[in-house]
């Protein structure tokens, strides 16, 4: 078909409409990556393949159960996906869906400080097989969370931090909130998360860092009591046991915000700068 003819069924509308809604696509399947949606999406994905191929065999059977197990499974997603559309509608509510990260030079601020003190401070716990919860409040509201434990406010520091989760002080089995360079409150109680966890050596308190995580964009350390592993939980998801101080400094200063190493852009920046590097990168390759 001639392009001038393909023209005439192809509007700008339609065009609009294409990418707006592929782009739309790109953001879920990136919202749902690494979780439990993967999963239940490919097994929703293979019972309407089953009912197709069904259709096209003529299985009236066959065809007629597969449909109402296809009803029921749309039926139930909101309810199955209720943490990734609550992440969802949080997300999109703090403006933070559209963005991208941008890696700039290391400069060490006052907010970088305050997270080498917390890797610091976790790695002393760890040896110690002292058990913490440390939650480093970013652009979501924590104020249901900072309610349920006692009111700090004090300056972030380790030796504070040690008080805090030491064996016989009171606040040691809940979780210390800090935001930017500030103890805001200690023995505070964590949403547990919705997602069961299949390894033994996972426990309540991981629980508890991934339920806050699946509810809010904070980062969570979290210590196990018995094995003395550091473990980051984030948008529900929990790492591997972190092995070392300077590992554990690196995903902190790229899981937090506004920070420390790098700063948020939206799509039109990102442009923007790729515009403004190959004149740069021109120029660079002529002087060679």
């Amino acid at each position: 078909m001639p392009i001038a003819e393909f023209g005439q069924y192809l509007g700008i509308n339609d065009v609009v409409d294409i990418l707006a809604t592929s782009v739309l696509i790109y953001y879920v399947l990136l919202l749902i990556r690494g979780t439990r949606a993967v999963q239940i999406l490919g097994g929703v994905l293979f019972l309407v393949l089953l009912l197709g191929a069904a259709n096209l065999a003529h299985l009236l059977l066959l065809g007629s159960i597969l449909q109402l197990i296809v009803l029921g499974a749309a039926v139930s997603l909101p309810i199955v996906f209720q943490p990734e559309l609550r992440r969802l509608l949080e997300r999109l509510g703090r403006g933070g869906l559209f963005r991208f990260d941008r890696s700039q030079g290391r400069v060490l601020r006052a907010e970088d400080r305050a997270i080498l003190t917390l890797s610091k401070t976790a790695f002393v716990l760890a040896r110690n097989h002292f058990g913490a919860l440390i939650v480093i409040g970013q652009s979501s509201g924590l104020q249901d969370v900072i309610e349920s434990g006692t009111p700090i406010g004090a300056d972030l520091s380790g030796e504070l931090l040690l008080a805090l989760f030491a064996p016989r002080s009171p606040l040691h089995d809940g979780a210390v909130v800090v935001h930017d360079q500030t103890i805001i409150a200690a023995g505070c109680f964590l949403p547990l998360a919705e997602q069961s966890l299949t390894e033994r050596r996972l426990g309540t308190r991981h629980r508890a860092a991934l339920g806050l995580s699946e509810q809010t964009d904070a980062v969570v350390i979290v210590i196990s009591e018995e094995t003395g592993h550091v473990a980051v939980a984030r948008e529900g998801r929990l790492s591997r046991d972190i092995g070392d101080e300077a590992r554990l400094d690196r995903l902190l200063l790229a899981c937090t915000r506004g920070p420390r190493a790098r700063a948020a852009g939206d799509v039109i920046a990102q442009i923007r700068a790729l515009f403004a590097r190959r004149p740069a990168e021109k120029r660079h390759a002529a002087d060679l």
